[in-house]
């Protein structure tokens, strides 16, 4: 049967590269011709946002360290201006101010914020870390649970939408394999400067314990809280696109490998109580083991998936490298890259990993559709960045053409797949403002909002802002 569903995945994804060019019509040119009522009713738009990257208040409220504290003080060559969240835009002190920008936009629902929370967005505290190393340990289970179950406690009354973990395979793989963010660990082979680690293990073990936590959140959640407060609990992942490089056995098998390593990391335990195939038959004695009770506790833990969507990439075969040197980062044996032929997948933004590719949007969910049994699906993050330009005047920086175009054909491309029937009820941007955007520091804006940064965090509506609220008009 799994030999079978193979075979059917494969045939789908060869019907998706051969039709990349003759989808019935594309986006127009006029980005008015899409607006809220194109959308089915009851259909939600928000913005997006993450508290280590927006609140600011770092020794405010009894707040402790983070791991991203940590990691941006501790280590700020790391980051691409030496910069921190110890301000990022303030929201803790603003947070009205940008209540009142939401509701200027005619936005229905803000993700940090009522009615959709997310429980975890990477800042581990850091006394976890410290006492057992944060998601390395089974203890951090438990713990996750408790915290997540005082969340449901304080908050269940107002909150209607949960989500447990953001994007868990960032944390494992950026954290864990290439040591990118907090709380930089890697394998001292790979030369990426790191404190410690081993890229061929740590992340899978981070995977699985944030899975497990996950599931005991969400079985608490239904047991104790869920039909009193009428809630729905999910997760967001994250995954791009995967296009094969050609349309080659090996180049498609690639494409679907990557995918596994990517997405159904995560969404196979959650549909199916395991990890996928090819990550048992790639990684063998290195990827957990659920047990009966956890693969039934994991499995079918969600009500919603959460999807973060910014763009794709071309995959390759590529050869698993000889030795014990062994890392996450390569037993897809997949290359990916955004270039073939010398011509990049997309248009390019200021990020060296995002590219312009509205149709992956489209793609990855009758992807997830077809193969996950047609989940319940909210867009949770989706944006392009632009770089912190000090050169522009206001008004020249406020012209965020791009973004707005980026914003309309994947609304266009989303809207598609809905008609083709995927299951999808809701798209959030990212992000509301300007913020601290991790490793790239403040170097990049992906708001849809400009913050200045220079002269007390003023807020200014960018284009797509003003294209956004005339898009929401009712």
């Amino acid at each position: 049967m799994a030999f079978q569903g193979y075979i059917v995945l494969l045939g789908f994804l060869v019907l998706l590269s051969s039709v990349s060019n003759s989808i019935a019509a594309t986006p127009s040119n006029n980005t008015d011709s899409l607006n809220r009522g194109s959308f089915p009713a009851g259909f939600i738009f928000g913005t997006a946002s993450a508290s280590y990257q927006y609140e600011g208040a770092a020794n405010e409220g009894d707040r402790g360290p983070s791991i991203w504290d940590t990691y941006t003080h501790r280590y700020p060559g790391k980051i691409a201006d030496g910069s921190n969240g110890d301000v990022a835009v303030d929201q803790y002190h603003r947070y009205k101010e940008d209540v009142g920008i939401m509701k200027e936009m005619n936005l229905d629902a803000y993700r940090s914020d009522t009615p959709f929370v997310t429980i975890f967005h990477w800042d581990l505290p850091q006394a976890l870390e410290d006492e057992y190393g944060g998601f390395l340990s089974p203890h951090i289970v438990n713990d996750f649970r408790d915290y997540a179950e005082l969340c449901f406690k304080e908050f269940g009354d107002r909150v209607k939408h949960w989500i447990t973990l953001n994007e868990p395979w960032s944390y494992s793989s950026g954290g864990y394999a290439s040591g990118t963010s907090a709380p930089d660990r890697c394998s001292a082979w790979q030369n990426l400067n790191c404190t410690g680690g081993n890229s061929g293990i740590e992340p899978y073990l981070v995977t699985h314990h944030q899975l497990l936590a996950h599931a005991a959140a969400v079985e608490v959640y239904k047991k104790n809280y869920q039909a009193a407060q009428k809630g729905v609990i999910g997760i967001t992942l994250v995954c791009d696109w995967m296009v094969p490089i050609s349309n080659t056995n090996q180049s498609l098998n690639a494409a679907l490998r990557a995918l596994d390593f990517m997405l159904g990391w995560f969404l196979d335990p959650l549909t199916n109580g395991d990890y996928p195939q090819s990550m048992r038959s790639l990684v063998k004695n290195r990827l957990p083991k659920f047990t009966k009770e956890q693969s039934k506790l994991v499995k079918g833990s969600f009500d919603f998936i959460g999807l973060n969507y910014y763009t794709a990439n071309y995959a390759a075969y590529a050869p698993q490298p000889n030795g014990l040197k062994a890392s996450y980062l390569t037993d897809a044996s997949a290359n990916l890259s955004t270039v073939r032929n010398g011509i990049p997948i997309g248009p390019p933004s200021a990020s060296s990993w995002l590219f312009v590719y509205p149709r992956g949007i489209r793609d990855l969910l009758l992807y997830v559709k077809t193969k996950y049994h047609d989940p319940l699906i909210y867009i949770t993050e989706n944006g392009i960045d632009e770089f912190n330009n000090a050169t522009l005047t206001l008004e020249e920086a406020l012209l965020d053409n791009q973004r707005v175009e980026y914003y309309h054909s994947h609304l266009w491309y989303l809207l598609s797949a809905i008609k083709d029937g995927v299951n999808v009820k809701g798209f959030f941007a990212w992000s509301l403002l300007d913020n601290f955007e991790w490793s790239s520091g403040y170097t990049v804006r992906f708001g849809i909002n400009f913050v200045d940064y220079k002269n007390g965090l003023k807020r200014y509506p960018k284009l797509s802002a003003h294209w956004f609220k005339n898009f929401l008009k009712k």
